[in-house]
């Protein structure tokens, strides 16, 4: 089951946020928690704050248990954005854009967890049996000029 979470109009812009909400997609709610726990960022004080409320929703809407759960996708979108002026030179002024985001975080307890290594792992098993299941180049430029006298 899916509990989701949203943080509307936070007022910092969406590509700090996002550089955050990557580092937790995919990780059991116990280690983002760790994660944004020790990142020093103000976006990450925010992203925990959104899980935080994910967890309670799950946990009293949906009857979940927290251990269960895992971050199936973190979202930063743009909110509106605030268009600001200030003085320069010369009595002119020039625009300022205060942006905001909206930060959606979807917990699930149907995934089974795949942490960081687990990939990793997975991509370079998926590299050796690639590697071992290639022919040598010669036998493919043979085939090739077999495949062009057949047409012929």
């Amino acid at each position: 089951m899916e509990v989701r979470s949203i943080y509307k109009y936070a007022r910092i812009s969406p590509f700090k946020v996002r550089e955050v909400t990557r580092e937790i997609q995919g990780l059991p709610v116990s280690a983002a928690l760790d994660v944004l726990a020790f990142t020093p960022k103000k976006a990450a004080f925010l992203i925990n704050k959104t899980l935080k409320s994910a967890i309670a929703n799950a946990e009293n809407n949906a009857s979940l248990k927290a251990d269960s759960l895992v971050v199936k996708e973190a979202v930063v979108g743009e909110g509106p954005t605030f268009k600001r002026m200030m003085t320069r030179a010369r009595g002119s002024g020039s625009r300022v854009l205060k942006r905001t985001s909206h930060i959606r975080i979807v917990l699930t307890d149907d995934v089974a967890i795949e942490t960081r290594e687990t990939k990793k792992a997975k991509r370079d098993q998926e590299r050796k049996a690639g590697e071992g299941g290639e022919k040598p180049a010669a036998a493919k430029k043979g085939k090739k000029k077999a495949a062009k006298a057949a047409k012929k």
